[in-house]
């Protein structure tokens, strides 16, 4: 077998025609794996984290970028047929085993490979050079490029199962610091949201929690400042002190007073960590079993909504101002508890920040009392996956900080007693009295 370049062409006719039969002949065959490589690179599977959109079962964006090494591959192909002499297709074949590396399993990336060799021979086969070392080099440089690629490969497989692994144990954790509360608890219609500001985060530095105690039900939602594993620390400790002093607090002043000294410790306990890194804003709330009670205090939190079943909306605004949790030695202001009337078919949602500060592409804020009145929904779940959807259109695609929302709805016509030890709590487990009935 001769040596033959990739591009240069020796002129002779009858060489030409010889090799072009060749070409004709195997040309199905190149076509027949290519086609092979496109059916055999599905994306690999991953885990998806809690509250992400099911994949469409369509042609996905990356099972349509899968499809480029191929595409390359085809193209240096016309490329070099159609080039005039001195033209070399080699960095499509090169490029092709590369790109497969990052986007496809190995096999997919192994084919592509042994096709791009397989085309670099099959041409220089065809058109010839009388420098065999020129062919020879581009040759090696594919076939040494393809060896990179499956090293690539290997690397970036062997990241993604740890970045899996990673978020695996994130959602987890989320799920045992921000469990998802019950639907349906003391009369009360229940849902949740948490919404990472990144892409593939699964927890941050918001807060939420549902807990059914002696004293009714009561909830919390907060904002620690701050980003990363040493805010989602302070999340872990704000909930198990909330989770326990729900239970033991007779008033929700108390419950506040007990949140505050919790992150006092947590302050003290940690020597680099000033005061003023550690506060948390937040909102709690206390609804009385069997009554039509609502009573809130707000800790430098965004004001909670109350949505009326006409489309009202009403900002629970606090009558005097407050700092937030774990800010207590700057200043002695004592909690002052909002009551109001809680009637049946109203719902309260309690939000963090992440929601009145995403912005549009001209710097406006979100308002949802704006956007929110005149609406009715079914219930707290709706509301939520419209609140978010619609501030994911405000911004254009996403915001800039997590969004944490919880929204109770005193379901109409439902009226719902407990057992008397307050057994439950935001895992679902709370249990109605036996005595429980519904109309």
């Amino acid at each position: 077998m001769r040596v033959r370049g990739i591009r240069a062409r020796t002129g002779a006719s009858a060489e030409r025609r010889t090799a072009w039969a060749r070409l004709v002949d195997t040309r199905s065959r190149p076509r027949a794996r290519l086609h092979m490589l496109v059916d055999t690179s599905a994306p690999s599977g991953g885990t998806a984290g809690p509250g992400a959109a099911e994949a469409p079962k369509g042609p996905s964006g990356h099972r349509l970028a899968q499809l480029i090494p191929g595409l390359l591959l085809l193209g240096g192909i016309l490329f070099d047929l159609a080039a005039p002499p001195g033209y070399t297709a080699s960095p499509f074949f090169a490029a092709a085993p590369l790109v497969a590396a990052a986007l496809s399993p190995l096999r997919p990336t192994a084919v592509t490979g042994v096709l791009a060799v397989a085309a670099a021979c099959l041409l220089a086969e065809l058109h010839g050079v009388p420098d065999p070392t020129q062919a020879a080099t581009e040759i090696i440089t594919v076939a040494t490029v393809t060896l990179l690629a499956f090293v690539i490969n290997r690397v970036v497989r062997r990241s993604d199962r740890r970045l899996a692994s990673a978020r695996g144990v994130a959602e987890a954790a989320q799920r045992a610091v921000l469990p998802v509360p019950p639907a349906r608890l003391a009369g009360l219609d229940i849902a949740a949201r948490y919404v990472a500001a990144e892409k593939f985060a699964a927890i941050g530095g918001d807060l939420y929690a549902v807990q059914d105690t002696p004293h009714g039900i009561r909830l919390v939602v907060g904002d620690v400042r701050g980003k990363g594993l040493q805010a989602v620390e302070i999340v872990a400790i704000l909930i198990g002190a909330f989770r326990e002093a729900a239970e033991q607090e007779a008033t929700l002043e108390g419950l506040a007073g007990r949140l505050e000294r919790a992150l006092q410790r947590e302050g003290a306990r940690r020597a680099d960590l000033e005061v003023s890194e550690g506060f948390t804003t937040a909102v709690l709330a206390e609804i009385p079993r069997g009554e039509s009670t609502l009573r809130v205090i707000t800790r430098g939190h965004p004001a909670p909504l109350l949505l009326r079943g006409d489309g009202k909306v009403r900002a629970l605004e606090p009558e005097a101002s407050a700092l937030p949790l774990g800010m207590g030695e700057l200043g002695g202001w004592p909690d002052r508890v909002t009551e109001l009337r809680f009637a049946e078919g109203e719902t309260l949602l309690l939000f963090t920040d992440g929601v009145t500060e995403a912005r549009d592409r001209q710097g406006k804020f979100y308002d949802p009392k704006e956007r929110l009145r005149g609406r009715t929904f079914s219930g707290p779940g709706e509301l939520l996956d419209v609140l978010v959807a619609d501030v994911e259109r405000h911004t254009g695609g996403g915001t800039s900080d997590d969004m944490a929302l919880l929204a109770v709805r005193r379901a109409p016509g439902r009226t719902k007693r407990t057992n008397g030890n307050g057994n439950g709590n935001g895992n679902g487990n709370g249990r109605a009295h036996e005595g429980d009935h519904r109309p």
